[in-house]
């Protein structure tokens, strides 16, 4: 396809998103305006149609190397892609910041979308208050892609360091099907007397898939042990 530049006015993605709003644009074309110019041969149309064919939780999930190597981008295009999505998922906790978590869909709210779909397992730590309010959340370790260990004294060394009151521990299956292991029910065990030790309670241990969560409080399982 030709170079967008040299489409008439009124059909190219920037100016049309420009008089009428992102909405209109395809994710081809969203993608081509934050990509700016294609590659000889292809447009940036072109670039942005194959870079979001499996759509943006894919390209989401894409690590920065990863990015780099996709066809029209390199370093420069991916810190533009990568700023821009993690501008996304920030506007979309802006809402939640100050709300304190009182579920696991609250939980779900600041890293779900995030997390589904990556393709390696990643343990994190949720941090709060005595208010519940989220003071971050830190990734702890990376595994495989189906499993990563886990040690519970790097969990509540972060929690100690931040000044957390509770934490909330959440990791992904990159599978899809967010049951949780028998090896996760040990570890939620683990976490549950570390916290009870140092006064920083477990509150929950959520599992995150593409095909939904589970919250280890809400299934009633916080004190089982397998």
């Amino acid at each position: 396809m030709a170079p967008v530049k040299t489409w008439p006015e009124g059909e190219r993605p920037r100016e049309r998103l420009l008089r009428l709003g992102a909405q209109v644009l395809t994710d081809g074309e969203l993608m081509a305006v934050l990509l700016g110019s294609g590659v000889r041969g292809r447009s940036a149309v072109d670039v942005g149609r194959e870079l979001t064919a499996r759509g943006w939780a894919h390209v989401a999930s894409l690590s920065p190397e990863e990015l780099c190597r996709q066809t029209g981008v390199g370093p420069a295009r991916a810190a533009v892609l990568l700023a821009a999505l993690e501008m996304g998922r920030r506007v979309r906790r802006s809402g939640v910041d100050r709300q304190a978590i009182r579920s696991s869909d609250d939980v779900v709210a600041w890293v779900g979308d995030e997390m589904a779909g990556l393709t390696q397992e990643q343990f994190r730590v949720m941090l709060l208050n005595t208010r519940h309010q989220v003071l971050g959340v830190e990734v702890a370790f990376v595994g495989g892609l189906s499993s990563v260990e886990v040690h519970p004294r790097e969990v509540f060394r972060r929690a100690v360091r931040a000044g957390a009151a509770a934490v909330v521990a959440i990791h992904n299956h990159p599978s899809g099907d967010p049951t949780p292991s028998r090896e996760d029910r040990l570890l939620t065990r683990r976490l549950t007397e570390a916290g009870a030790v140092l006064g920083i309670p477990l509150l929950d241990h959520v599992v995150i898939g593409r095909a939904g969560h589970v919250s280890f409080r809400e299934a009633g399982w916080l004190r089982e042990t397998v």
